[in-house]
């Protein structure tokens, strides 16, 4: 995707005293047998509780295979950090859906490259119309991206059409 290609990141984000008690409560209510760590079933619970979907089973191996062996399943340090960044991703992913939604004038659910211009005319006035279209065709070429967090939907260009397009969520 164009953000990550081009070096985009979320920003370091710190969860407020009262979510990292939450954090912690939904550790400790779905680590059933008091072992001090989630099982992957736990774990699933706990996204569950905590995001509002149930995480895929691709989510759920990267997390599993990136925990200590040593322990029997996520320690809450692991679990904590876990939980950050997705915070981080879902305000990340909120905020470029913010932005597109305020290019998006005309509530059509793409851009076309005339609102990329009209758009970064207003932020951007001394910016070379070559360096946008350049934006514009960074987007990748209709592609559907899965990587997203749940419930953001897809970004991309569609190269016959000449619009970049995110469709809005519900």
């Amino acid at each position: 995707m164009f953000f990550s290609q081009a070096g985009a990141r979320p920003r370091m984000w710190e969860a407020s005293p009262s979510e990292h008690k939450k954090w912690v409560e939904v550790f400790k209510a779905c680590d059933e047998e008091n072992k001090g760590c989630l099982s992957r079933e736990n774990f699933k619970v706990a996204v569950v509780m905590l995001f509002g979907y149930k995480p895929s089973k691709i989510e759920a191996d990267a997390v599993m295979s990136s925990v200590d062996p040593n322990t029997s399943g996520i320690l809450l340090k692991e679990f904590l950090d876990i939980v950050r960044k997705k915070k981080e991703a879902q305000l990340y992913w909120n905020e470029i859906r913010h932005i597109f939604t305020a290019f998006d004038r005309h509530y059509r659910g793409y851009l076309t490259l005339e609102d990329f211009k009209k758009a970064f005319k207003q932020v951007a006035p001394k910016l070379s119309e070559r360096i946008i279209l350049e934006v514009f065709r960074g987007f990748p070429g209709g592609a559907v991206v899965g990587s997203l967090p749940a419930n953001t939907g897809d970004t991309g260009s569609c190269p016959v059409l000449g619009r970049s397009h995110m469709p809005r969520s519900g």
